[in-house]
């Protein structure tokens, strides 16, 4: 009788054992806070700051409004050659790594359902004809332009808003983003925003003060160092874990 009990007790023990063991092995991995870029849903509209943000100078800053003629030939991130510098005098305007990524990608369709469009506070109207001449000469992928790319979403319509001359301000939150919303009927809440902050908390303020009735408003990414391949993946990443 003894034995039997002290028999019972070992495999018990070793059952137990095992469990433990095996439960420690294959215990489900804690979830991340944000889903992996590219599982969607993706946002209906993604909006870009653009200097220091989308690209890698500051409008103000130019020397001169580039000519059609002012344009650096090179490599499209390995899908041929185009436009890949725009000159204003000395300086060179490029597009950021992340942003290349995400207007190819979005070219390419990556993105069902998602438009985009820019916002920017430029600071005069000069600066507003340097970023505007930029676009249309900045290419995506060979022969299509970053401009062309932005209108192709609205069929020919420019729904932009760049500068900060009236009915436009220095705050997006009270003139960009609304006037976003009426020319795409697209709601704060199915939008991404992606902005440099570094003249101004553009992205706390959009969070802020862009939202709708059920209190939910666009997400924002701020991208201090400009629009990086890690910062636009995280931004999807946001915007999918935001349970839109």
């Amino acid at each position: 009788m003894v034995r039997r009990h002290w028999l019972a007790f070992v495999l018990l023990g070793l059952l137990w054992h095992r469990l433990a063991f095996t439960g420690l092995r294959w215990q489900p991995a804690i979830r991340p806070v944000f889903r992996r870029a590219g599982q969607g849903p993706y946002p209906e509209l993604c909006v870009f700051d653009l200097d220091a943000c989308l690209w890698d100078k500051e409008m103000y800053e130019m020397e001169a409004i580039p000519k059609d003629s002012d344009v650096v030939l090179g490599d499209l991130r390995g899908r041929g050659e185009g436009v890949t510098g725009v000159m204003s005098g000395a300086d060179k305007i490029s597009l950021h790594k992340g942003a290349m990524k995400a207007l190819q990608d979005h070219a390419d369709g990556k993105y069902p359902g998602m438009k985009i469009a820019v916002a920017s506070s430029a600071d005069t109207p000069f600066a507003e004809k340097v970023g505007r001449k930029a676009l249309s000469l900045l290419e995506v992928l060979p022969g299509l332009t970053v401009w062309q790319l932005l209108l192709r979403d609205w069929e020919g319509k420019d729904v932009n808003q760049i500068g900060r001359q009236p009915p436009l301000s220095s705050n997006k939150a009270r003139t960009h983003f609304p006037r976003l919303k009426e020319a795409t009927g697209v709601s704060y809440d199915r939008m991404l925003f992606f902005d440099d902050c570094l003249w101004g908390d553009h992205c706390g303020m959009v969070a802020q003060a862009c939202r709708e009735t059920n209190g939910r408003g666009v997400v924002t990414v701020r991208t201090p160092s400009g629009l990086g391949e890690r910062e636009w993946d995280r931004g999807l990443a946001m915007y999918a874990s935001a349970g839109r």
